[in-house]
């Protein structure tokens, strides 16, 4: 039952974005394509990857990885910045055009957590955050996310 559940909540989150990104849609053209809406979440959530960690992390080829970018750049959701460390180096931004794309499912994480707290007690709220906690950092530390407490450091 849990996986069920787990699964319900997690195609409710999906679809809530797919209805809000569709009817921003309905006036204009659709600029992201799926693979490329997976590319930007995958480059937002490694926090300003290189070329290659973004390729390596998808298990993508440099040259299909750069193909994606190109097209993400021309559409203005990504920028290469170089590196000040060093300079033959270029690092993965997003842009605040895709920001604003993005902040539609953020919007939704917000008012159900909200709705959360109100209903039920904060020892409650508490837990599932710890519960949260350790499914993210130990449960499903082989996909790791930059900036997140890494496992071993974490206590329960």
């Amino acid at each position: 039952m849990l996986d069920q559940l787990f699964l319900e909540v997690y195609t409710k989150f999906k679809l809530h974005f797919y209805r809000e990104v569709l009817g921003l849609f309905q006036s204009r053209e659709a600029s992201l394509t799926t693979v490329e809406t997976f590319c930007m979440e995958s480059i937002q959530a490694l926090g300003d990857p290189t070329v290659n960690e973004f390729a390596s992390f998808l298990h993508i080829s440099p040259p299909n990885a750069a193909y994606k970018i190109n097209s993400l750049v021309k559409k203005g959701y990504l920028e290469r910045v170089q590196s000040p460390e060093d300079r033959r180096e270029y690092h993965l931004h997003v842009t605040q055009k895709y920001i604003d794309y993005y902040n539609i499912s953020i919007a939704y994480v917000e008012e159900v957590c909200a709705r959360i707290q109100s209903r039920f007690p904060a020892d409650k709220c508490a837990e599932l955050e710890k519960m949260l906690a350790v499914v993210s950092r130990k449960l499903m530390a082989d996909v790791g996310l930059p900036g997140a407490v890494p496992a071993e450091q974490e206590t329960e």
